[in-house]
C-alpha cells in the first residue's frame, strides 16, 4: 500500500486556477457555505467581530431593545406612566422611550414613575433584563480585551540569500507589540503542484528545515532560515519552476505571551512572486552608546543587495527574482 503523501489540511487538489492558501492577514482563502442558523455561535461572533461593528451592534441592541420596552408601555396605558404624556403621540413615545432608558440602565431620574399593576409589571421585566443584558455586554468587552492575539510583523518579501557559502531561503518576523513572547516556534512548509503517474495536478506540501527552528527570547527581529543543501525541496529550484508549480511558502508560529500567560500563534506566507533572489536583510536594531539595544520595527523589510554563488543562481538573481 502506497504511504499517503503529507497534507497539513489544505487538500492536495488542484483545479488549475490557484490562489494563495493563507490571505496576507493570516486568515485561511476559505469560503464556507452551507452552514445552518445552529452552526453560528454569537459568542464567537461578537468575540471576533471588528471593534466597529461591536459597538454599532451593542447600540443597535440598546435602541431595540428601548424602543419594544416603550411600546409595551404605550400598550399597557401611557397614562400608567407618570409625566410621560405630551402634547403630539410622538413626544410622548418619545418620553416612554427615554424611561425606558433609565430604567434599563437604572439610572432613575424620578421625573417620570410607573403606577399600577401593568406598568410596574413590565418596569419589573425591564429592570431584570438591563441586569442581564448589560452583564453579557460586560462580559463580551472583558472577553475581547482579554483574548491574547499576536501582532508579528513578517517582512514583505521572503529572499534567497547567500549562507555559509550556499545558499538560503529567508524571512524576518518582528513583535510588533511591547509585550514579552518566549519560546517561539516557526514551522514552515513548501507548497508546489506537481503531476502525478496519471497526469494529473496535485498540490504537495514539504516541510523546509530550519537552521533554528525556534528562539527562547524575542525582543528583536528574528530571521528564519531555511539552508538551501542537497535533499532540500529548494535544491536546484529556479525562480521560473517555482512560478511554473504555483510555489507557496507557508508559516506558522507559535509562541507564549507573558502577559495573558497564554500561547499565541501566527500565520502567514509568500507566493512565489514575493520571493526576492539576490538579496539580505540589513540591520533593524543597532546598540546605542549607553549600552541599550534599539530596535526599528519599521524596518523589519529592509533589504540590500547580496551576491548569490552559483551560476543557476545568479541567472535567477538577474530576471530581478
Amino acid at each position: 500500500m502506497d504511504k499517503p503523501q503529507f497534507d497539513p489540511g489544505l487538500t492536495q487538489q488542484y483545479t488549475g486556477v490557484l490562489k494563495r492558501a493563507i490571505n496576507p492577514n493570516g486568515q485561511f482563502n476559505v469560503r464556507r457555505t452551507g452552514a445552518g442558523w445552529r452552526d453560528w455561535h454569537p459568542y464567537l461572533f461578537m468575540i471576533s467581530t471588528p471593534w466597529p461593528v461591536f459597538f454599532l451592534l451593542i447600540l443597535l441592541a440598546f435602541l431595540v431593545v428601548n424602543t419594544l420596552f416603550a411600546l409595551a408601555y404605550w400598550a399597557v396605558g401611557i397614562e400608567n406612566l407618570k409625566n410621560a404624556e405630551a402634547a403630539t403621540a410622538i413626544e410622548t413615545l418619545l418620553n416612554a422611550f427615554f424611561f425606558s432608558a433609565h430604567t434599563l440602565t437604572t439610572v432613575g431620574y424620578g421625573n417620570m414613575w410607573p403606577v399600577g399593576p401593568l406598568a410596574n409589571l413590565v418596569a419589573v421585566f425591564e429592570s431584570v433584563a438591563g441586569v442581564l443584558g448589560f452583564a453579557i455586554a460586560t462580559g463580551l468587552m472583558f472577553g475581547r480585551f482579554s483574548r491574547p492575539s499576536a501582532r508579528f510583523g513578517f517582512s514583505k518579501t521572503m529572499l534567497v540569500a547567500p549562507y555559509m557559502g550556499g545558499t538560503s531561503l529567508q524571512f524576518r518576523v518582528v513583535n510588533r507589540r511591547s509585550n514579552n513572547i518566549i519560546d517561539l516556534e516557526a514551522r514552515v512548509l513548501l507548497m508546489l503542484v506537481e503531476f502525478n503517474e496519471e497526469g494529473v495536478p496535485h498540490r504537495k506540501y514539504s516541510q523546509l528545515t530550519l537552521e533554528r527552528p525556534s528562539v527562547l527570547f524575542f525582543p528583536l527581529t528574528w530571521t528564519v532560515v531555511h539552508p538551501i543543501v542537497e535533499g532540500s525541496p529548494m535544491w536546484g529550484k529556479t525562480a521560473e519552476e517555482l512560478e511554473r508549480q504555483q510555489a507557496e511558502v507557508l508559516i506558522m508560529m507559535r509562541g507564549h505571551d507573558e502577559s495573558f500567560g497564554q500561547s499565541v500563534h501566527a500565520r502567514f506566507s509568500y507566493r512565489y512572486d514575493e520571493i526576492v533572489w539576490g538579496a539580505k536583510f540589513a540591520t533593524a536594531f543597532e546598540l546605542e552608546e549607553n549600552g541599550d539595544l534599539r530596535i526599528e520595527v519599521d524596518k523589519v523589510s529592509l533589504t540590500m543587495p547580496a551576491e548569490l554563488p552559483g551560476k543557476q543562481l545568479t541567472d535567477a538573481a538577474a530576471d530581478g527574482r
